[in-house]
């Protein structure tokens, strides 16, 4: 009942085996930019294929001009959707964009 208990031998080194660790991710930044006209598209596009998201306001243009504003919006959805990318509005005056590799969960 009160015996020592034998001792197991240790593992020779040969049995240990190291585990390779998981594979780094590539850093994705988020990106806050404003569209203030079409030339902004051009740059959150580019931000896109660079495989950063992007945070767009678009205060300033929805109160000056409706209609580039629409224009702009419709040259993201159709680039993004080509890119296989997201776009969701957020609140009246953002929009996020995001590359292939995320996506914007909707409730």
């Amino acid at each position: 009942m009160f015996r020592k208990k034998k001792e197991e031998p240790e593992p020779a080194a040969e049995e240990y085996h190291e585990l390779e660790g998981e594979e780094e991710l590539p850093m994705v930044h988020v990106v806050v930019d404003k569209i203030d006209s079409l030339g902004a598209v051009d740059r959150i596009i580019k931000q896109i294929k660079a495989g950063n998201i992007v945070v767009a306001g678009m205060r300033d243009l929805k109160e000056t001009n409706l209609d580039d504003l629409k224009q702009c919006v419709n040259k993201l959805k159709l680039s993004v959707g080509n890119l296989n990318g997201d776009i969701a509005g957020v609140g009246d005056d953002w929009i996020i964009v995001t590359p292939s590799r995320a996506r914007i969960q909707r409730e």
